[in-house]
């Protein structure tokens, strides 16, 4: 690290935005090929979103079902996804999920085990076969565990948490680097790299409720789309069918698909379990959108609960049972809400969980349209098209993280080095700190307004108006946005934080919005009260780009399926 004016600048070949499960295992695959690797968390190493993805790996080992295969794990995962998915970036998911399984199994992941001693795996919504393999429910927790260990002790890893991206810097058309403020010491850093992955999670936090964590303000897709990289299926958030209602200030708080998983029964306070209505077949392990409509809709019609939700009961397993597959989940209802799952009901409501949409990605290598930029894991898209099959999340980074890691160390090795000008740094420090001012908008003020009115207008039911109120409000926050202002100084400054985040915030709604008003129909997760039903020309992805200060969008469709794998899909996606 060299010291200059105003700043310091860092040299590396590999640059990795976020330390999450897929930036981790990037860099696991980076430090194999002998390059020298950066990874700049907003958070602290270890506490990224990932762990979150509490009930297990999706994998198609047949430990418990034999009968499962990758043909089967395809075809779930294309079915769940709507058909919008990349099937080729399906099929690697499908195939090399349980290689990676393994692969962290003897780097040393702790599985929970059958009788037989082998991976154990439970039933999750939508999957054909019980295929999550699992550690409790702190799955995330131990991949995260695993993937730190791999990387901590290596001489060509360094790890910069609580750091702040705010510009990807590029040569021409070419991203040579990235600017960011240390927000512990108040210091901006230059950090020049060969090549560089995004890997930066999703957005949950531009909604009211949700189970996403501080950190998930879409910044990766942001400063990707800034940057000219193309986004696509935007429109496409998974809302979760169970989160915790009450008390207020855990509102949103994960309440794991593993609790459904193993046996847990949703009720109304009619006392009916109401999935039987919804999902005769299926019940209370439908696919997601499937879940949370249902919940929403028993809510909505007066049939919940005081602090508006619905019951979620496996007191019926036992203590026993509970205490061995579900610790975490016993623990967090006893701490935060007082409830013993062993003996009561859990009160639960839909949270805003996962985006499937993102930045467009090359199915070989996880490159983006942009050269020398690289993206994984929740802020890239492709995998799981309308609707993410709980699971596949852990999987995808897993499968993907080795990949783009591959692919970026690949270009990295051959790339030129270039150096971020000094203009560059001092004009977007010279930004930063134009928001210490004692006389600005306050940033939370407008920060709430966008989250009260995408909550209110893009949430599990949408439709025209309200989606046109939401970019009308948006459109105005963007306006008032120049006039952001915080008191203080660059360091342990939460306010001047939120003044980045929130430009990230409206810049992801505004896509979202306008994603979801271009699609006319209602495809997995994308609900319209007034296109409620799935329309075989929507067939394809809506994709957005930047040109100039114009916003560009178009619509794709994926290569035709080759016959061994069309034979594996139903025709029901043309009906």
């Amino acid at each position: 690290m060299q010291e200059k004016e105003g700043y310091k600048t860092i040299k590396t070949d590999l640059l990795i935005i976020g330390a999450g499960g897929s930036g981790l295992r990037a860099a696991v695959e980076a430090v194999k090929a002998g390059i020298k690797v950066t990874i700049v968390s907003k958070s602290l190493l270890g506490k990224a979103h990932t762990v979150m993805a509490e009930g297990g790996i999706a994998a198609s080992l047949g430990d418990v079902d034999p009968e499962d295969n990758w043909k089967v794990h395809f075809k779930d995962t294309m079915v769940e996804g709507v058909y919008i998915s990349d099937w080729r970036l399906v099929e690697k998911l499908a195939k090399e999920a349980p290689d990676r399984v393994y692969e962290l199994e003897r780097m040393g992941a702790l599985f929970d085990r059958t009788p037989e001693k082998k991976i154990m795996q439970r039933a999750f919504g939508a999957h054909t076969y019980r295929r999550l393999c699992h550690v409790g429910d702190k799955t995330g927790l131990e991949l995260l565990r695993t993937l730190e260990d791999q990387i901590i002790h290596s001489e060509n890893v360094t790890v910069l948490d609580e750091i702040f991206v705010t510009k990807l810097v590029k040569n021409k058309d070419k991203v040579i680097g990235a600017i960011a403020l240390d927000m512990k010491k108040g210091e901006f850093l230059a950090i020049n790299s060969k090549s560089t992955i995004i890997a930066g999670g999703g957005c949950g936090r531009i909604y009211e409720v949700t189970s996403n964590s501080w950190e998930s303000t879409g910044d990766g897709i942001a400063l990707a789309f800034d940057a000219g990289a193309e986004v696509r299926d935007m429109e496409m958030i998974q809302f979760h069918p169970t989160g915790m209602i009450w008390p207020s200030g855990v509102r949103g708080l994960l309440v794991t698909e593993g609790v459904r998983g193993e046996g847990g029964l949703l009720y109304n306070t009619k006392g009916e379990r109401f999935m039987l209505r919804y999902s005769p077949v299926k019940k209370e392990l439908d696919a997601r959108d499937v879940v949370a409509r249902a919940i929403y809709n028993e809510i909505k019609e007066g049939r919940g609960t005081e602090h508006g939700g619905v019951y979620l009961d496996i007191s019926y397993k036992g203590k026993d049972f509970i205490m061995k597959k579900l610790p975490g989940m016993y623990t967090q209802f006893m701490d935060f809400a007082g409830v013993d799952i062993t003996k009561e009901k859990m009160e639960v409501a839909p949270t805003t969980h996962y985006y499937m949409g993102g930045i467009k990605v090359d199915p070989d290598t996880n490159a983006t349209n942009v050269e020398g930029l690289f993206a994984v894991g929740e802020a890239a898209s492709g995998v799981h098209g309308a609707n993410r099959l709980g699971g596949n999340s852990l999987a995808d980074l897993l499968v993907f993280g080795k990949y783009v890691g591959e692919s970026a160390s690949l270009y990295a090795k051959e790339a030129k080095e270039y150096e971020i000008g000094e203009k560059v740094v001092m004009d977007e420090i010279n930004r930063i700190k134009g928001f210490l001012k004692k006389d600005g908008i306050n940033p939370y003020t407008l920060t709430e307004k966008l989250r009260n009115t995408m909550s209110e207008n893009v949430g599990i039911i949408r439709e025209e108006n309200g989606l046109k109120k939401a970019l009308s409000d948006i459109e105005e926050i963007k306006k008032d946005y120049s006039k952001v202002g915080i008191d203080g100084s660059l360091k342990f400054n939460p306010g001047l934080l939120q003044c980045m985040e929130l430009y990230n915030m409206f810049t992801i709604s505004e896509l979202l919005v306008k994603g979801a008003i271009l699609r006319k129909e209602s495809r997995g997760a994308h609900f319209r009260s007034d296109f409620p039903k799935k329309d075989k020309n929507w067939l394809k992805n809506i994709i957005f780009r930047k040109n100039g200060d114009k916003l560009e969008s178009y619509t794709s469709t994926y290569p035709d399926l080759p016959p061994h794998l069309a034979e594996i899909l139903p025709e029901e996606k043309y009906e």
